[in-house]
């Protein structure tokens, strides 16, 4: 695999000035006070100088390429295919389907209590359709405190465990509906009403929608995993009707949506394949015609 880096030297007498960039490593050198030289300078990974008469199409396509393959894997959420979607931050990996309960017939709506919401999630298998695998390691979203300690006092801040606008991490359903997702509270931090809340951005408080790269995420209240106290019938949920974390007695009826550690295999985009394979293809071209033809 070629890495390109910068280089102090030049052929020809052809000083580099401009780097093509990808974040912090130069693909390619090319002196932008001499824009007739057909010269890029770049090393393998043995750091073996290499000179050919690269054109700059070639840099261009593996620029482009590169972007594209790293691109979703600076997102927060990316979409594995298979129906998985990875959040590289909470380094999690959720079902697309916000409501597979009831999509795979396991359940008529999809509302559960509790009780029956982690029993449903502990024992799901799902099939990963794209990479022929089954995964069996799944769980409800889980909740740590905010703070130090759990703090059930309401604030609109996002500073409790208890309110609105919490975006932490340590809450995986309220990260998704904040950051991942980039909706809104009812209630803004400084605790005034907001009209376009929830997951259809106008109040709408039933219903389900597909949002991003989620599907069928349902209006309501979602359970998490996690009780307020070990042995505790008072569980934490998240309402997507309007933003809200707060704790409640096990015995409601909520939405499940499972999620599992870890990644997936990603599937590189068919364009970027297709850059890729193209710039190679180029590349290969210049590399025969030079033993050819020797260096000009």
């Amino acid at each position: 695999m070629i890495m390109f880096h910068d280089y102090d030297d030049c052929f020809d007498g052809c000083e580099p000035k401009f780097l093509v960039r990808l974040d912090d490593d130069a693909i390619g050198v090319k002196n932008d006070n001499r824009p007739d030289c057909p010269y890029f300078v770049f090393k393998t990974k043995k750091e073996t100088a290499v000179k050919y008469r690269i054109p700059p199409l070639f840099v261009t396509l593996i620029a482009a390429a590169t972007l594209a393959s790293s691109g979703a894997a600076q997102a927060a959420l990316n979409d594995r295919g298979g129906g998985l979607l990875y959040d590289d931050v909470l380094n999690v990996t959720w079902l697309q389907d916000a409501n597979y309960a009831k999509t795979s017939g396991y359940d008529a709506d999809g509302r559960m209590n509790w009780t029956a919401a982690t029993a449903w999630a502990d024992k799901l298998s799902f099939h990963d359709s794209v990479r022929n695998v089954d995964y069996s390691d799944w769980r409800l979203a889980a909740n740590t405190p905010v703070g130090a300690n759990w703090n059930h006092n309401y604030s609109p801040a996002g500073t409790t465990d208890n309110g609105y606008n919490i975006t932490s991490q340590k809450s995986e359903l309220s990260y998704m509906y904040y950051v991942n997702l980039g909706l809104k509270a009812r209630y803004n931090t400084s605790g005034v009403v907001q009209s376009d809340f929830g997951v259809f951005g106008n109040g709408t408080n039933v219903g389900q929608k597909d949002v991003g790269l989620v599907k069928n995420l349902q209006a309501y209240t979602y359970w998490s995993g996690t009780a307020v106290a070990p042995g505790s019938p008072v569980v934490w949920a998240f309402s997507t009707e309007d933003g809200r974390q707060g704790a409640t007695l096990f015995d409601s009826d909520f939405y499940a949506w499972a999620v599992r550690p870890g990644d997936v295999a990603a599937i590189p985009e068919p364009e970027t394949y297709a850059m890729l394979l193209a710039g190679m293809g180029l590349l290969a071209g210049v590399v025969t015609r030079r033993r050819r033809f020797g260096a000009s």
